[in-house]
């Protein structure tokens, strides 16, 4: 594996980029990091829940609101889209403009707390690259927390023409109706993009040293699949396996969502981890040229 290199690994070999990524989870104390990160973004997920489905009853796009119910009940965990789907229903579909204002404040305030925890478990990776001052992370973390919400409305948007441009091409019968379900695919890959590009976003400007990461990475790739086989199984597991309803009743809910948010911290953390390693390997290699000339 010395010899072997991949495509996307800065023309590091894989043994060297799975050496310093192993170091990066063993030593890196990865569950902890993932845990601090998920409480974080527990507390920011109902005021960010609150600000953007009061938010969602002025977006002037047809089908914008039920597009969005169906993707929630989606990629919810099972159980938890059920205990609250009349409340989200309610908020979606009638104006609040009073909720609106105070939404906006708190989400943004528990949302950049989130996104601050999360660069901060970023740049504590054992491979030590540098770090922000307190002010200047605090910036990075209210613009990326604003970036990615509107990467969420603008991939809800891609959903919604993806599907009312299918309908369009079969009424004018340039595509055979059996094949409306095939090109739904569409709904899918535009799910996948959006959860593709947003963390991309927060690999490449998240860490304080940007010279060694690149915006299209193998770890953004790796927690993209990891974030997408995670789901199914843990919808799998909540549906076969879980005793939490049975045993804590309506408050296993809360239980099955954080749960959920820690898996996909930890899974967040794994991937930049990836990222890392391939960062540590290039500058190991830019020191032993370097010690080589000296």
């Amino acid at each position: 594996m010395r010899f072997i290199k991949i495509p996307f690994f800065q023309g590091q070999s894989l043994y060297d980029v799975l050496r310093f990524f192993y170091i990066g989870i063993i030593e890196g104390n990865v569950t902890s990091r993932a845990a601090s990160v998920s409480f974080s973004f527990f507390l920011a997920l109902f005021p960010g829940i609150i600000f953007l489905f009061t938010l969602i009853p002025y977006i002037p796009i047809d089908g914008f609101q039920q597009v969005l119910f169906e993707l929630l009940h989606e990629i919810m965990p099972p159980n938890t889209f059920e205990a609250a789907e009349s409340t989200i229903d309610d908020i979606i579909n009638n104006k609040r403009g009073d909720l609106l204002s105070f939404g906006f404040i708190a989400a943004l305030i528990f949302a950049t707390n989130g996104t601050n925890a999360l660069i901060s478990n970023f740049n504590a990776t054992v491979h030590q690259f540098k770090t922000r001052s307190f002010w200047r992370q605090e910036l990075v973390a209210i613009l990326l927390t604003l970036l990615l919400s509107v990467l969420f409305i603008i991939g809800i948007a891609l959903i919604i023409f993806t599907e009312g441009f299918t309908d369009w091409l079969i009424e004018i019968k340039v595509i055979p109706s059996e094949l409306k379900s095939f090109l739904r695919i569409g709904r899918y890959a535009s799910l996948v993009a959006v959860i593709f590009f947003s963390i991309s976003l927060l690999y490449y400007f998240g860490p304080a040293d940007r010279r060694l990461f690149k915006f299209l990475s193998p770890g953004s790739i790796l927690a993209t699949v990891l974030i997408l086989i995670g789901s199914e199984i843990f919808s799998y597991y909540i549906n076969n396996f879980n005793q939490y309803n049975r045993l804590y009743g309506s408050i296993g809910t809360l239980l099955i969502i954080l749960l959920w948010i820690y898996v996909n911290s930890l899974i967040l953390i794994i991937g930049f981890e990836f990222n890392a390693g391939i960062a540590a390997a290039k500058r190991n290699e830019i020191k032993h040229i370097l010690g080589d000339k000296v």
